[in-house]
């Protein structure tokens, strides 16, 4: 293939693939913007192969063969909940991709390599291992294989800026004078990196450490790319590298957060300070109303509702009741809106592709700042499986993992209804004063059982 030819077909990729983000952008568009990236993905490594003159080698078909079985296979079989640690293993893997090119660029002998290869190469590693050890780590506390909550070492900060002082010099080191026992020290010194920076996350930040190594596995594929001369390598890294980055940044606006104390957070794990609660209840308001009954009463006598999804909405596959729930309200002629809170999963858009996934209209979500002025003036909330994200403590519990984070401002609504499994503390471990609240009713255990309920009794 011409050099001509590979450029005209690899312009034309990288544009599927901007164009195919752009659609995605949409849930009205998101399958073709998918469908189209994918295409162009596809296009770009058989271009590469080809360029390569390697499409003929049998390893390089049996390669691909393996690898889009077990790709479809997992795809198929994963569960919407486990589609965070999911995007986390995704992540791994192209890391753990871009640090294999690296080492076998700098294993191709040191006599071929130029000092620009052998830097970028050196980055390459660096970067990939410190993303594939970052996102199994990640994925391991999103699957509760591993401590979900902050986990803090003695001297954390210290450990963390002695080892990327070590990975520069090597870095430097192993450009000037390419040796494999130098090679290996990095990589293993990186992987370590990924681990130290990552297990230290817990709580609310997850989403914008999930953005981040998202961006760090399309910025270590670029860095592969110049390690390789591969110019369609250098724009589709470049590509991820940056919408991950701007979708950090977005997650750090959203929920209040700066990046770096995020990855130098000193809190120790399990912090807990005082939670301003509601006054307790005394026994001459204790509601002798049924919880159930009075949800129905709650509802039919308000005209402006709005419901409030979780992650528990996702344990429990509770998104079609909420479907259900809704246009049960809207045939009452009731007022319903969707609010969506940018941390309500474990990852960015979770609740929109979970509510998507039961056919409710998009128009009906509602983004934080455009819904928390309106609390004050909602006549009943329904949350479901939600707790982090509508804690009130987060505007008071100083030194606790959610303290300073965005909250949608349900407490301030007229009455409260709370689809939750229990009273526990949600996934940042701090204790939610709503649940104490007289307004607020209580409908505990499996958030899709207690809609079943809620809606056959308003249809009754």
């Amino acid at each position: 293939m011409s050099s001509i030819v590979y450029n005209i077909l690899s312009l034309v990729f990288i544009v599927g693939v901007v164009r195919g983000i752009q659609l995605m952008s949409s849930p009205k568009t998101a399958r073709q913007g998918n469908l189209l990236g994918a295409v162009a993905m596809a296009g770009a490594m058989i271009v590469t192969l080809i360029q390569a003159e390697i499409l003929s080698s049998l390893t390089v078909y049996a390669t691909l063969i393996i690898g889009g079985a077990v790709g479809y296979w997992l795809a198929i079989k994963v569960k919407m909940t486990e589609m965070p640690q999911m995007v986390a293993l995704f992540n791994a893997l192209g890391g753990g991709a871009s640090a294999l090119v690296s080492v076998l660029v700098l294993m191709g002998g040191a006599s071929e390599i130029t000092l620009f290869n052998g830097f970028n190469s050196n980055l390459g590693l660096a970067v990939g291992a410190v993303t594939f050890s970052g996102s199994i780590v990640a994925a391991g506390k999103l699957a509760a294989l591993l401590p979900q909550r902050q986990v803090h070492l003695n001297h954390h900060n210290l450990i963390s800026i002695l080892l990327f002082g070590l990975t520069c010099l090597l870095i430097l080191v192993n450009t000037v004078a390419v040796s494999a026992l130098l090679t290996g020290l990095l990589g293993l010194l990186t992987l370590l990196l990924g681990v130290i920076i990552a297990i230290r996350v817990g709580g609310a930040d997850m989403p914008i450490t999930i953005s981040l190594l998202n961006s760090l596995s399309g910025v270590a594929g670029a860095i592969a790319g110049f390690a390789t001369n591969n110019v369609l390598l250098v724009a589709i890294g470049a590509i991820i590298g940056a919408s991950g980055l701007i979708l950090t940044q977005i997650m750090c606006r959203a929920m209040n957060r700066q990046l770096t104390k995020i990855i130098f957070a000193t809190a120790p794990v399990g912090t807990v300070a005082e939670v301003e609660e509601a006054a307790p209840i005394t026994a001459a308001e204790v509601e002798t109303e049924p919880p159930l009954e009075r949800s129905v009463r709650v509802l039919g006598e308000a005209q402006k509702v709005v419901i409030v999804p979780g992650y528990g909405m996702a344990l429990a596959q509770a998104q079609h009741k909420v479907k259900e729930l809704v246009d049960l309200l809207e045939r009452m002629g009731k007022e319903v809106k969707i609010a969506i809170h940018p941390v309500a999963g474990r990852m960015p858009g979770h609740m929109n592709v979970l509510l998507a996934e039961a056919d409710l209209d998009y128009e009906k979500f509602v983004e934080i700042d455009a819904i928390n002025p309106e609390f004050p003036e909602v006549d009943a909330v329904v949350v479901v499986g939600a707790n982090d994200v509508i804690n009130p403590a987060a505007n008071t519990a100083e030194g606790t993992p959610i303290y300073g984070m965005p909250v949608l401002d349900v407490a301030a609504a007229k009455q409260i209804i709370i689809c939750n499994y229990d009273t526990k503390p949600g996934y940042a471990g701090v204790d939610n004063p709503l649940y104490k609240m007289e307004r607020s009713i209580l409908l505990l255990g499996d958030a899709a059982e207690s809609l079943a309920k809620l809606n056959a009794a308003l249809s009754a």
